[in-house]
């Protein structure tokens, strides 16, 4: 079976096809990956290190041929994409100092003589997960630290990113073996969680499910990202026109295309007026046009299928008695397009209330006061990033300790992940370790208690 990814802005561009290499493919990738790990973990942190560190000068040195790849494979406007490749040479950078972090703590014993240790170790061929809409990006974020402590990687990209996980790897121009990609679909993402000692996944909730029992019934960590059905509030006191600027990014940035993208607007009491007509303005005033020119903010979705699903829910809301307050249009060009559009007056119970639809969509709905706004906000199990909006401080931050999601922004947009922190979310949006940050270090590492006697000691 062949693996076809086309440029969404131009769907008569064909950007790759490639063979994908079924199930005995993979496993056979996976064997080279694992056949490679005692060269890898043999070469010691110094020579982890200066890998990772020649990874992120290759990438750095071919970054304009990478922006264009990110916005011809997956359409990412080129300010995004060219801040998505600098990300990348920045976590390269950043995990290839990894290799030198403390790998376990020295304790007394109870008693006597002896050394009690932790050490941990890497588990052995890591298996990656991706989706298309961050192709550098979160390949990076999973692959660096994992190779950091010492594991191999085989990669699975979604099939809409194949070109770019497969440039990525080439650039990164490691031993052969310890980061292998491995296009394809759902047999070959089912082979490499069969068969690696420990998985990293991001993408749907459907098939992020289907990892995690895959993975306990082997008895094999596994992290998993899952999206978010994601809120703002936004309080009377905020600054509105700051507040407005920071949605309508949220909203519209990559045509909706992050997990931590804004779906769901929640307005507290005076404030839905005035934020109503300053959102629809900034959201009317989004530059949306083709990826690759420099002002564009909204650039197509994925692929057909994506857009017929995002009309669709539009389409049912409408009928449902919803009102456009902006946008709802497609424009008039070759590509999946659709305007940056909210909705008010949706009925509880659709859709758009309970699903992540991915693209640049949002509903505005109203509540009394905080109490209400903070329960609305909770009221969903896809809890990754909650953005609060207040020029009052103590407000915020008591707000952030009653806020259900792994993510928490003040006067920031809902969208954007610091990759020197921790990043995940909570209920059903993540299963797992976080990502990110030096607590992925642990996941990709097993600890070992060893104790350490002198010759001739009994206990």
């Amino acid at each position: 079976m062949s693996i076809d990814s086309y440029n969404p802005a131009d769907p008569s561009d064909l950007v790759i096809r490639v063979e994908a290499p079924g199930a005995a493919g993979t496993a056979a990738a996976v064997e080279r990956a694992r056949a490679a790990g005692a060269a890898w973990l043999g070469a010691g942190a110094a020579g982890r290190s200066a890998a990772l560190g020649r990874a992120a000068a290759a990438l750095e040195a071919h970054a304009e041929e990478l922006a264009a790849l990110v916005v011809r494979e997956v359409g990412k406007p080129v300010a995004e994409a060219r801040g998505e490749v600098a990300r990348t040479v920045a976590i390269w950078r950043y995990y290839a100092q990894a290799p030198y972090a403390p790998a376990g703590e020295l304790h007394e014993p109870a008693a006597g003589q002896g050394l009690l240790m932790t050490r941990r170790r890497p588990y052995g061929v890591a298996g990656l997960i991706t989706p298309w809409n961050f192709p550098l990006a979160i390949p990076t974020w999973k692959a660096a630290p994992a190779l950091a402590v010492g594991n191999t990687v085989v990669l699975k990209p979604a099939p809409e990113a194949t070109a770019c996980a497969l440039r990525l790897a080439e650039l990164a121009g490691l031993p052969e073996g310890v980061l292998t990609v491995v296009p394809g679909g759902a047999e070959e993402g089912a082979a490499l969680v069969d068969a690696v000692d420990v998985v990293s996944f991001t993408g749907s909730t459907g098939v992020g499910r289907v990892v995690i029992a895959a993975t306990a019934a082997r008895g094999v960590p596994v992290q998993a990202e899952m999206g978010g059905l994601n809120a703002a509030l936004v309080l009377p006191d905020a600054d509105i026109e700051q507040a407005a600027a920071h949605l309508a990014a949220a909203i519209a940035g990559y045509a909706g295309q992050k997990c931590t993208a804004t779906s769901r607007v929640i307005a507290v009491g005076a404030a839905h007026r005035p934020l109503r007509e300053a959102l629809a303005k900034a959201l009317t005033a989004t530059a949306t046009g083709a990826p690759g020119e420099a002002e564009t903010v909204c650039g197509p979705v994925i692929s057909e299928a994506a857009l017929h699903r995002l009309t669709g829910a539009l389409d049912s809301a409408v009928a449902a008695g919803a009102t456009v307050v902006a946008g709802g249009s497609r424009p008039e060009r070759d590509g999946w397009y659709l305007e940056p559009t909210l909705l008010e007056d949706v009925p509880d119970g659709h859709p758009l209330l309970a699903e992540e639809f991915f693209g640049p969509l949002a509903v505005l709905v109203t509540a009394a006061d905080l109490d209400e706004a903070i329960d609305l906000a909770n009221s969903t199990r896809h809890s990754l990033a909650t953005s609060v909006h207040s020029r009052d401080l103590d407000t915020a931050l008591a707000a952030a300790d009653r806020l259900e999601a792994g993510m928490i922004r003040v006067n920031a947009p809902s969208s954007g992940v610091d990759f020197h922190l921790p990043f995940s979310g909570a209920k059903s949006a993540s299963y797992g370790s976080r990502e990110q940050g030096q607590a992925v270090l642990d996941f990709f590492t097993s600890s070992r208690t060893v104790t350490l006697l002198p010759a001739g000691t009994s206990r």
